[in-house]
């Protein structure tokens, strides 16, 4: 947009004949002053972005190239024109909508207080209230202690900051203060954690945010990782990871009626099919055992069973025991 400004800015000049090279000056030169260490463009992006100025993606400019010699200038036909005086094409306006309805379901959120100055701006300006009608509704809950921290922890991520944070687990009824170098943030079943490494343990560490009493900034050398998050949260449903543990196959038995629900949304991305009887289908599946697929599994009560492995079988039918026990007299 910096580029289409500047371009759009020489093109209404009266004054001033801009050829390629100046353009490419003057697009460079906006580039800089917005971000002193911008490497600017080359003639090829430029070309292309004069292009999509006048296609009907674009704003149709009717810009005109006038040979002058060997050499050609750019302006528009009408010096009247502007794309900023342009409305908005069919599909603009689509996806602004679509964006515009995004951008609601964080409104009200601490660390996205500016969305609830945009908003009203954004529906002025573009008149979406008549469609603004609640169609559409999100699961999340904006009451969950540590939202705020989501924006600072960002942040500490991003630029590799050392933080010291008093965190109380649901174990330890005494908050302790932890040296955290901060990897990565997961939302999970409406909750937020944060994985880093604790200098005073060798693996990786998961802090839930609803469990953070405060953090700052502290001095001390950010350790960094190499850990590819999205393949290591793969092999795992939820959050908790078993130092040295590795993926299993786990085969489960659904219920025929319970199965059309389980085909149309995995439990996982590695889920196959193994076998269909009358009134059941097995499944498989890739993971790490923890307490969130133990949960998972019993969610969904008489209707799935685990078949293997053993030890997780075996962990399930203990949890129905004595579950069974508090309604069993």
């Amino acid at each position: 947009m910096i580029r289409y400004q500047c371009l759009d800015r020489c093109f209404r000049n009266p004054g001033k004949r801009y050829y390629i090279e100046d353009l490419l000056d003057e697009c460079n030169k906006k580039l800089s002053e917005s971000k002193p260490d911008a490497e600017g463009i080359k003639k090829r992006q430029l070309y292309e972005d004069i292009s999509f100025m006048v296609s009907s993606e674009g704003w149709s400019a009717p810009l005109d190239r006038i040979k002058d010699g060997r050499r050609t200038f750019f302006k528009y036909e009408d010096q009247n024109f502007s794309i900023n005086n342009q409305p908005l094409n069919e599909l603009e306006a689509e996806q602004l909508k679509s964006a515009f309805s995004v951008l609601g379901r964080f409104k009200g959120l601490p660390q996205f207080n500016w969305i609830n100055e945009l908003l009203p701006k954004l529906d002025q300006a573009f008149k979406f209230s008549h469609d603004t009608v609640g169609i559409i509704s999100f699961d999340n809950n904006e009451f969950l202690k540590g939202l705020e921290l989501i924006d600072p922890l960002f942040n500490a991520i991003l630029y590799k900051k050392l933080l010291k944070i008093n965190y109380k687990s649901f174990k330890n009824p005494k908050p302790v203060s932890i040296i955290f170098s901060c990897y990565h943030l997961k939302e999970y079943n409406s909750r937020w954690f944060v994985y880093g490494k604790n200098a005073d343990y060798d693996g990786l560490v998961n802090l839930a945010l609803d469990r953070i009493i405060d953090m700052e900034e502290t001095a001390g050398e950010y350790e960094s990782t190499e850990i590819n998050f999205e393949e290591y949260l793969d092999e795992i449903i939820g959050v908790s990871v078993i130092p040295g543990q590795l993926p299993e196959k786990i085969l489960l038995r659904i219920d025929h009626s319970l199965w059309p629900y389980i085909e149309t949304k995995p439990l996982h991305g590695s889920q196959t099919l193994k076998n269909r009887g009358e009134d059941f289908v097995d499944i498989s599946l890739e993971l790490i055992p923890n307490y969130e697929l133990e949960t998972m599994i019993l969610q969904f009560g008489e209707k799935m069973e685990v078949l293997k492995p053993g030890h997780l079988r075996d962990k399930i039918e203990g949890r129905i025991t004595a579950a069974s026990k508090r309604y069993i007299p």
